[in-house]
């Protein structure tokens, strides 16, 4: 607790306590501003883009660069400096890592089935934003997502799902509900599209981190779709 904190639970409002709950407001924000310095991955949101791109090209073509992952270990171990974050599927298949041609430290990984946002994942890229430094944010889907099939045999077939599988899948059905309006040849891969765009809506909107880094042109998100097949990323 700081001084005039103690300062007011000592002396109470007889004593001045106001002024020290308004002093010790600004000492907090103060502290706060000093504790944030700006971080030596400060790059443009398309630099940090291109460069996982170009990553993904790399990998695509079977010419990647990161081959030794104990490089630099001792320098991560005391602090990390992602340039991108990635909000990626659980599937075993995609790994963000390997995709992008990219080291340990380098990336901002939060992943869960059907990779969508919630409040945790927000709340895992506010931290990553406001904290580590990333400019930009990438929903990334993928060919033959389990979650997206499973959510689209629920609309479809009824299937009862166990557990907490439901819930899971609640997240997706809105956008297996847009992709069944477009009557799309191919269901899945349409409904994957859409759950990446949603996504990048939903988190564009976010507040009170998210829309604001946008607006001030220091954060761009976007949506890609990593085909398993041929290892190629493409954005939507």
């Amino acid at each position: 607790m700081c001084t005039a904190c103690l300062r007011f639970s000592r002396r109470g409002f007889l004593a001045g306590g106001v002024a020290g709950v308004l002093a010790c407001s600004r000492m907090t924000a103060a502290f706060a501003q000093a504790a944030i310095p700006s971080p030596p991955n400060a790059i443009s949101p398309d630099d940090a883009l291109k460069r996982i791109m170009d990553g993904n090209a790399r990998y695509a073509s079977n010419a990647t660069e990161n081959k030794d992952f104990s490089a630099g270990r001792m320098a991560r171990a005391s602090a990390q400096y992602p340039i991108v974050g990635i909000v990626g599927c659980a599937d075993s298949r995609v790994a963000p890592e390997f995709i992008f041609d990219h080291g340990p430290g380098e990336l901002f990984v939060v992943r869960l089935a059907g990779n969508f946002v919630d409040v945790d994942g927000v709340a895992s890229l506010e931290y990553a934003i406001r904290f580590l430094g990333i400019s930009a944010v990438m929903v990334l889907g993928h060919s033959s997502c389990g979650a997206v099939d499973a959510a689209i045999k629920v609309l479809k077939d009824n299937l009862a799902l166990p557990g907490h599988l439901p819930e899971l899948v609640s997240f997706i059905k809105p956008a297996v509900e847009a992709a069944r309006q477009q009557n799309p040849a191919d269901l899945l891969a349409a409904a994957t599209v859409e759950n990446v765009r949603l996504n990048v809506a939903k988190l564009s909107a976010s507040e009170p981190v998210v829309k604001p880094s946008m607006l001030a042109g220091k954060l761009k998100i976007v949506g890609g779709v990593y085909d398993i097949a041929t290892g190629k990323v493409n954005l939507v």
